[in-house]
């Protein structure tokens, strides 16, 4: 019998899931076993038709610490260690990005390293008073992972950006607000709350409309503005012979809030 507590933990409530990131006592710190289970999780997401949103949080003091160095510290080889760690969990993120369903993480304590990363690529982010954002990784002697270094550019800039990694100064959530590294910035204890209302705002909205507005968004950076033009052009159309956006004009002229049901 294994009494070993999983390391990644899904439970899905209606339309709505959570993902739960499980090593409270190593601080949420990711190892081999839950970059797998990650990976997992969000495959099977993938492939789930009913969910609509996703909230990301960690289980704890913490959303997440970073990497488990004392991963690194006890391997003899850190090279394979290293991608032991890196493969599966970019294969997470990478999963997670290109989702269906919004992903909301919900942020409290620590949120460093690979834990920073997670959360930037996460489409929205809600983090309650007192968290505290650090890259983290200049600290240990090496370079972003998870993403970290596509994603803060693109949200912060490149040269504030630069800042923060090669510094690894710590950033408020007042800070991470302002430089809207997070969506929301709630009191204390008030981020799973906050991170429900969302969840159940993209839950109520048109599926299509919310899944286009996702890709659309993230795959503007690969594309040129003929090829964006073109990706609007097709979304649009298609979604306009679904029965949520003829919904949408009736209630629009009717005077009333539509009733969206992915069709």
């Amino acid at each position: 019998m294994n009494d070993v507590a999983p390391t990644a933990l899904l439970t899905i409530n209606g339309a709505i899931a959570e993902v739960c990131l499980n090593r409270p006592k190593a601080l949420n710190a990711i190892n081999v076993e839950m970059a797998i289970a990650l990976r997992d999780i969000f495959a099977e997401l993938a492939q789930n038709t009913e969910v609509r949103a996703v909230i990301l949080r960690g289980e704890g003091r913490v959303f997440m610490a970073g990497g488990d160095l004392n991963y690194f510290r006890e391997a003899s080889d850190k090279h394979a260690a290293a991608e032991a760690l890196i493969g599966p969990i970019h294969d997470a993120v990478s999963l997670m990005a290109g989702l269906p369903q919004i992903v909301i993480a919900c942020l409290h304590g620590a949120v460093a390293g690979a834990g920073m990363s997670l959360a930037m690529a996460a489409d929205l982010a809600v983090a309650e008073q007192g968290t505290v954002f650090n890259m983290a990784y200049a600290k240990v002697g090496n370079s972003p992972d998870c993403s970290g270094s596509w994603s803060l550019p693109r949200i912060v800039g490149v040269r504030r950006a630069l800042e923060i990694a090669l510094l690894s100064d710590d950033v408020s959530a007042e800070q991470a607000m302002s430089l809207g590294l997070i969506n929301r910035h709630v009191d204390k204890g008030q981020h799973e709350i906050e991170a429900k209302k969302l969840a159940e705002r993209i839950v109520a909205s048109s599926p299509a409309a919310m899944t286009n507005i996702k890709k659309l968004m993230r795959q503007s950076y690969n594309n040129n503005l003929s090829q964006q033009l073109d990706a609007e052009a097709e979304a649009f159309a298609t979604t306009a012979t679904g029965e949520d956006f003829s919904e949408a004009i009736e209630a629009f002229f009717e005077r009333r809030k539509p009733v969206f049901r992915g069709l």
